[in-house]
């Protein structure tokens, strides 16, 4: 790496200005844009493609590159984050240094937002302030850092068993941390999965006890992570494991002792018990390479009257009625409940998903559940499907806003479903089903609802039951969100760096993402993003070390004269002060820290600090090309 900043001579620029298959090109002269460039000093080629991140796009860089023409490279095209990467690479497979190479955003920053000649002007100017920046460019070299090859798992459920199975399959060491005293996440809470009908706490007993009998594998259950610290390829981590304390966890291990299993056994509604449970704190120090979150979802629990839920006790969420048929083995008529029998019950599609500001209630937090919690639809069809097979004489009425059973082999049962007669209504958010008290003696409930499906009639139906079909929502991770500053969405959930290029990567280097911490997922997609998530640690960590750009900060030691302000201003705690040296006290950076924010650079009184690949040199070039104009 070197900070220096002298134009080098004789550069030649090749610019590539891409149509984006008319996302750019319906908006900006592209061919205008890249005649203007001939004439810019420096540029030898300027040329454009359809998708210039085609294989044929790639190749016109790479030829010119090979024949001599090019030396440095400028893309004009769509966000760097989507293929900034990908015209490294290619650059770097034609010889030449892949930071030798400078991207200009004419899609977000240009066409999508102007129109007409302005939008042709604005993106000649954003390639020219690029083309000089790119005469400053220096070859640059990515950082080396050891890594070690541990990866720890972060919850205990599907993804993070699949995820930690993988993992050691792949030759990594892995520890598994699981805040419960039980392995298997939400997934124990079903019976049957849709739509091939197998048994849920068979596929959780079988991932359990493969992990738990590989001997790669550490598994810590009343445990949780309580501080981070470090960097890609060598954190290090505090476990504390406590003695469980919630009710809900005593209620399982009492049923496990009543139950008699082993200690590797299986409890429904439990999961599997792997160990003994701690009789006191402790707190283990770990070193390991990359972090896989895996810390799932909770079921949205519905407000104090929110359908009728708290005021009725016949009103029951989507999670309790599955534990109600799978706790009764028995088939019959009618379904019954503490021995009362459900002549007709109604299910309720969309509670605590897809809400509207101004129409549904905020929860304590504030916020509402905007988003689609995506396996809902088929839950509750599954549910539906398995009353009418099992209980034929229970009528069962379907209040839905829309159904959207979007996975392989989810069609079918909607259609099963509505072969099985459960009776379809549709209802408009503005106007939901109301629930209250059946003036009808025989029927405990009375749902009201405007039904689209015959031109917004109101139908009153009397119930013995209404289930919610509730949605998903992320687990409470606070603690661990600020303890590694980790980016959520406006959802709440994990928020990865790219939902097609990099679906499973947090910004956080080293952070991985696998499950329903992510977004609403059903198991297959669950265990899916867990491969994923372990293809990446094992690609990250396989070979010892780890690169990482060398876009961070530099110190000039000839500059610097030990002032500090650096190193109290850092978000990262990157810069020290190193008084080793032969001329004293100098700040230094730890590259594997250093996220090359910046912020250093304009607190040095002795303008001692640069951000490699982007030093005011070539900040100022950039300026200088717009304000010429």
């Amino acid at each position: 790496m070197t900070s220096e900043d002298k134009s080098s001579s004789g550069e030649k620029i090749g610019v590539y200005v891409c149509y984006c298959g008319g996302n750019i090109s319906d908006h900006v002269d592209v061919e205008e844009v890249a005649e203007r460039l001939k004439s810019t000093p420096g540029v030898t080629v300027s040329r454009t493609n359809m998708f210039m991140c085609s294989d044929p796009g790639q190749e016109l860089i790479a030829e010119d590159i090979r024949s001599g023409k090019v030396d440095r490279v400028v893309v004009a095209s769509c966000a760097p984050s989507l293929h900034e990467l990908t015209f490294r690479g290619a650059i770097q497979r034609s010889g030449l240094n892949p930071y030798l190479y400078e991207h200009a955003n004419i899609r977000e920053q240009v066409s999508w937002v102007h129109h007409g000649q302005g939008a042709t002007d604005k993106a000649t100017d954003l390639v020219r302030a690029a083309v000089s920046k790119t005469r400053y460019l220096k070859p640059l070299e990515p950082i080396r850092v050891d890594a070690k090859g541990h990866a720890t798992v972060i919850g205990g459920g599907v993804a993070g068993l699949r995820a930690a199975r993988d993992l050691s399959g792949r030759g990594l060491k892995v520890l598994l941390i699981e805040k419960s005293p039980f392995l298997g996440g939400r997934a124990v809470d079903l019976d049957k999965l849709a739509p091939t009908g197998e048994s849920a706490g068979d596929l959780v007993r079988q991932l359990a006890e493969t992990v738990l009998s590989d001997p790669n594998i550490e598994v810590m259950t009343c445990a949780e992570m309580t501080k981070a610290e470090g960097y890609v390829g060598n954190f290090r981590i505090s476990v504390e494991r406590r003695p469980p304390k919630s009710p809900a966890d005593m209620e399982k291990i009492e049923r496990l002792a009543a139950s008699g299993k082993s200690n590797d056994g299986y409890v429904p509604f439990a999961g599997v018990f792997p160990q003994s449970i701690p009789e006191s704190g402790e707190t283990v120090s770990v070193e390991t390479g990359a972090m896989v979150f895996a810390t799932g979802f909770k079921p949205y629990k519905p407000q104090t009257g929110e359908f009728g839920f708290g005021d009725h006790p016949e009103v029951i969420t989507l999670p309790q009625l599955t534990r109600i048929l799978a706790e009764n083995k028995a088939n019959g008529r009618r379904l019954e409940i503490d021995g009362r029998p459900v002549r007709r019950m109604g299910m309720v599609h969309c509670v605590g998903s897809r809400q509207i500001p101004g129409i549904h209630d905020e929860g304590e937090d504030g916020h509402l559940n905007e988003y689609c919690s995506r396996v809902c639809c088929t839950s509750t069809l599954d549910a539906a499907n398995r009353v009418r097979d099992r209980f034929p004489m229970t009528e069962v009425f379907d209040f839905y806003r829309d159904i959207r059973t979007y996975g392989r082999g989810h069609e079918d049962i909607y259609a099963k479903a509505s072969g099985n007669r459960v009776v379809f209504m549709r209802y408009e958010p503005e106007s939901p089903p109301i629930v209250g008290k059946s003036e009808n003696s025989g029927y405990p409930l009375n749902v009201r609802v405007n039904d689209m499906l015959t031109f917004g009639e109101e139908v009153s139906v009397d119930l013995d039951l209404l289930v919610l079909s509730v949605g998903m929502e992320p687990n409470d991770i606070g603690d661990l969100v600020d303890m590694l500053k980790l980016p959520r969405g406006a959802d709440g959930f994990l928020q990865e760096v790219h939902p097609k290029l990099r679906p499973v990567e947090l910004a956080n280097q080293g952070v991985f993402l696998a499950g329903t911490c992510q977004t609403p997922m059903d198991i297959g997609e669950s265990c899916a993003a867990a491969q994923a998530a372990a293809s990446k640690v094992s690609s990250l960590l396989s070979s010892g070390y780890v690169e990482l750009d060398p876009f961070v900060a530099e110190v000039s030691a000839d500059k610097c004269k030990a002032h500090g302000e650096c190193v109290s201003v850092c978000l990262e705690k990157a810069i020290s002060m190193n008084s080793a040296g032969a001329n004293g006290p100098k700040a230094e950076v730890n590259p594997a820290l250093c996220t090359g924010c910046g912020i250093c650079v304009p607190t040095c009184p002795e303008n001692a600090i640069e951000v490699c690949g982007w030093t005011l040199k070539q900040y100022e070039a950039m300026v200088d090309a717009i304000a010429a104009l």
